[in-house]
């Protein structure tokens, strides 16, 4: 295991006892975790988080970034005294996480009511896919499925074909992120107040909440958004260019920089055309206008079309994989991805800490551990204060 660093960041004093499993909550211990607070994972002894064989290719890489910087411990939650061991660490903690089905953690006696009269500033942060109130809350739920009752799914993919999903679990860091907003905001009317309290985080209204205007433009309007594939409705020309050796995007929508497009595409005269002079006009006539930039494009490299954009500032750029993101001059210059060492890899890369800050930048002190339980004796001994024989006897015992 690597050596543990000090903490940075702006939570160097805050401690979260994090709860469930896969991506939601963890995402949010994970956002914790990046800006310096002191996160205590806590696994089912055995088998741990199911995320630890998820990921693509040769290995499963996906939890060395989700557990970054956090310790993990174990603990039998279906057990009287693994709740115990639970409910103790939750005592001496800021905030607990957690992203199971509404109602398990008061099976386990770990309700918010009982858990804040031994710590009234106590934030419990609660993840989950429709929220702890209302007819839906007991349902099982996925990303996949919130995205899908948030709208999010509906206008993914090509008008002629069945909705597709975005390449990511969206729902579920959407979701992690705004868990992680209400819990700093709930941080702060406690400075303020002393008070806990309780966030209900949903995966449907996580992603229900940036759906733009399709809420309101149905209500007033009547006007149901449909899927557009690449292309932007009404907002032209804006979308992906065929180039004789690639594909590349180009967002010239605006009046003036629809303007310089014209100039580098050597036909000034399309800016005071009628059908495309205005921001209304192009959206109207978007199908010919998009045509006749992609005329211009197929002939010319990729390379000679970002060239020129770059020299008449139209906001254009090509479409990134991961290996164009590692050889990318300004994602090394900024270090958006970053070597973290491992026992496996001497330098594996990852996504760095987001976002910077000037004065209390995080970091990536280690990935997330290849031992289930590796810091039972660090979190149990060093902050309950077990002694070698009581941990040796609850690991006997399956109880951690």
């Amino acid at each position: 295991m690597n050596e543990i660093t000090e903490a940075k960041g702006p939570l160097t004093d805050i401690r979260v006892v994090e709860l469930g499993q896969l991506i939601a909550g963890p995402f949010c211990g994970q956002m914790l975790a990046d800006m310096g607070a002191d996160v205590i994972k806590v696994e089912p002894p055995g088998a741990g988080d199911s995320l630890r064989v998820w990921g693509r290719g040769d290995f499963p890489l996906w939890w060395k970034v989700a557990s970054r910087n956090k310790r993990c411990v174990s603990a039998n939650l279906r057990e009287a005294e693994g709740q115990d061991l639970v409910r103790r660490l939750i005592s001496k903690s800021d905030m607990v996480l957690e992203n199971f089905r509404p109602g398990t953690m008061e099976r386990w006696g770990l309700n918010y009511e009982k858990l804040s009269v031994a710590n009234p500033g106590l934030i419990m942060i609660r993840v989950s896919g429709y929220g702890q109130t209302g007819p839906y809350a007991s349902r099982a739920g996925y990303a996949a499925i919130g995205e899908a009752m948030g709208g999010m799914r509906y206008l993914c993919g090509e008008p002629d074909r069945k909705p597709s999903r975005a390449g990511l679990s969206i729902g579920d860091t959407l979701t992690g992120t705004f868990a992680c907003m209400g819990a700093l905001a709930a941080l702060h009317h406690r400075e303020r107040t002393g008070e806990g309290q309780v966030i209900d985080a949903s995966i449907y209204e996580s992603v229900l909440s940036v759906m733009e205007a399709t809420i309101p433009e149905y209500t007033v309007s009547n006007y149901i958004r449909e899927r557009s594939g690449s292309s932007l409705p009404n907002v032209a020309p804006s979308n992906i260019f065929d180039c004789k050796d690639g594909i590349f995007l180009i967002a010239a929508n605006q009046d003036t920089v629809f303007r310089r497009l014209c100039g580098a595409m050597e036909q000034p005269e399309l800016a005071n055309d009628e059908r495309f002079a205005t921001h209304t006009a192009r959206g109207a006539n978007q199908m010919e206008l998009e045509g006749i930039v992609n005329r211009w494009t197929r002939d010319k490299s990729v390379a000679e079309v970002e060239q020129l954009m770059l020299e008449n500032g139209v906001p254009a750029g090509r479409i990134y994989r991961a290996p164009d993101m590692l050889e990318d001059p300004h994602f090394q210059a900024r270090e958006s991805i970053v070597d973290v060492p491992t026992e496996q890899w001497p330098n594996l890369k990852m996504q760095n800490v987001f976002p910077r800050m000037s004065r209390t930048q995080g970091a990536i002190r280690w990935p997330g551990v290849d031992e289930i339980g590796a810091h039972n004796e660090e979190v149990y001994g060093g902050l309950l204060g077990l002694s070698r024989d009581e941990l040796d006897d609850y690991a006997r015992r399956s109880i951690i």
